[in-house]
């Protein structure tokens, strides 16, 4: 059976800095409430005149596909997460299909959320694993501000969020370099963070949006203090389900990639892990939660940055609506 490795990782996120200030103008907060509470100084905003997923997304393939030293025409498949669209439907990896100039090579799109790009990940690793294709193009990428409620309304969430897309490059490889994936869910607690609408499952007057008055359902839904309670129980198992697969421990991780969802979960995780500071890769503090975006962009950032080298063990940690948890456990 072959193995898949990372071949090459990029990103792109919008040019537009929004600050902490700049949000307390027209919400009820301030940049020490939202640093206190999630460690986000910053996030990037989308300009609708310019931006869109699909486009986002293939800058970032472009970046990974140029690190990785292949061409797009080489690519067999798409596998695309993602939560925000660009339309309800299709799915927006035949728009990066598009994008890319390519032709006829399946786009296969996931929904997981936070877990998302893991899932995706895991998804491609299968793939190569059985021989059915050797290159795959695995992307998160999420447009988030658009739908925020930026009203104190709408404060729990509006400050979180940013926009941005990160993308890996999977090839076949004789030697292991996704070493395991681990997948999980719990839909118990689907409605603890959601957004409601557009859904189908309504009477038709309530899904024609020119007769809907109250649109409060069309904005994320977070049960924050449940969310933080399951996230920090979830991630030390997944993370710990990884190693066990493996005949690792904590001390064999060269640097852990957590979903970036809050810096209060990443350092708590750090500290229960016991593992250094220089251990865990964080920079919600420059782009907010990209939900499926965050960990492919932590990843490029990561390697650009010199922090992740050859034979590195990495691991990938996330968990989100749904709920959802996943990890990857990678030799670089």
């Amino acid at each position: 059976m072959a193995r898949s490795k990372i071949a090459g990782v990029g990103h792109y996120v919008p040019e537009r800095i929004v600050t902490n200030n700049e949000l307390s103008q027209i919400i009820d907060t301030s940049d020490e409430w939202i640093i206190e509470r999630t460690g986000i100084h910053e996030r990037r905003f989308i300009d609708p005149a310019k931006d869109t997923l699909a486009n986002m997304s293939a800058k970032a393939s472009q970046m990974a596909l140029e690190r990785a030293g292949i061409d797009a025409g080489e690519i067999d498949m798409i596998v695309f997460a993602t939560i925000t669209p660009d339309y309800f439907f299709p799915g927006s990896g035949v728009l990066l299909q598009r994008e890319l100039g390519l032709e006829s090579i399946p786009a296969l799109d996931l929904r997981n959320a936070c877990s998302g790009f893991i899932y995706a990940l895991s998804t491609a690793d299968q793939f190569i694993r059985t021989g059915m294709y050797k290159k795959i193009l695995v992307v998160g990428a999420e447009i988030q501000s658009t739908a925020l409620d930026l009203t104190t309304r709408g404060r729990s969430t509006a400050v979180i969020f940013g926009d941005g897309a990160g993308a890996a490059v999977l090839t076949a490889s004789e030697e292991p370099g996704i070493l395991s994936t681990h997948l999980h869910s719990d839909g118990r607690f689907a409605e603890e963070l959601y957004v409601k609408d557009p859904g189908s499952s309504r009477p038709r007057e309530e899904r024609q949006p020119e007769q809907i008055l109250d649109t409060s359902t069309y904005k994320v839904y977070m049960n924050g203090n449940l969310v933080f309670k399951h996230a920090v129980v979830r991630f030390q198992e997944v993370i710990q389900e990884a190693l066990e697969e493996n005949n690792m421990d904590i001390s064999d991780i060269d640097l852990l990639i957590p979903h970036q969802a809050n810096l209060r979960i990443s350092n708590y995780l750090q500290q229960k892990l016991g593992l250094a500071e220089d251990k865990v890769y964080n920079n919600i503090m420059r782009y907010g939660n990209t939900t499926a975006g965050s960990i492919p962009i932590a990843m490029s950032e990561a390697w650009q940055e010199g922090k992740i080298k050859d034979n590195d063990i990495v691991c990938l940690a996330a968990f989100g609506s749904g709920f959802t948890w996943a990890s990857a456990l990678i030799k670089w």
